[in-house]
């Protein structure tokens, strides 16, 4: 963007006109991603990071004084680095170390309504009926063993057989419970 070009949308933004604002926005963004994808850190993500750079953006064009000797590109540049710096260092700070290592609430599963409760009852006792009618004794032996942690070694022991046996035992298993 041409400085003369820039100017009039800085005076234009200032004055309130959201589509200078959205142009000025436009012409920073891929800096701001850029610096926001160095920053992120425990306790800054990258969203949060180029949130702070747009807030730094924002400062820039309220804050910049057209008589220093800087151009409005550079005041914006370093105005957006220090603001995604400062995140980061608040972010750093060993006082948020708790926030930082917590275990997002979205990874963590909800409890079942009584919906997926009956569902999974339901396929549970499928998958018992299937065990029970399609496995043959030795089969199912096997895989209760396999179930319990033991190694292919220690069922092919347990059960008087070789390793080879156990493994056709968990692959006839396998294809029959699929």
């Amino acid at each position: 963007m041409e400085d003369s070009e820039l100017k009039h949308k800085l005076c234009r933004a200032r004055a309130g006109d959201e589509p200078a604002l959205a142009a000025l926005i436009t012409w920073q963004m891929p800096a701001i991603r850029a610096l926001a994808a160095r920053a992120v850190c425990p306790g800054l993500a990258f969203d949060d990071a180029v949130q702070e750079g747009l807030i730094g953006l924002f400062h820039a064009i309220e804050h910049y004084d057209e008589q220093g000797n800087a151009s409005f590109s550079t005041y914006a540049n370093v105005c957006v680095q220090n603001a995604i710096l400062d995140a980061q260092r608040a972010a750093s700070r060993r006082k948020h170390a708790p926030l930082n290592e917590f275990v997002p609430l979205e990874d963590s599963q909800p409890a079942p309504g009584p919906e997926e409760q009956a569902e999974a009852q339901e396929a549970y006792s499928s998958m018992l009926h299937s065990i029970a009618t399609r496995l043959s004794p030795r089969e199912k032996q096997v895989l209760a063993l396999f179930l319990d942690g033991c190694s292919y070694g220690e069922i092919a022991v347990r059960l008087g057989l070789s390793e080879k046996a156990v493994d056709n035992a968990l692959q006839r298993v396998r294809a029959k419970l699929k």
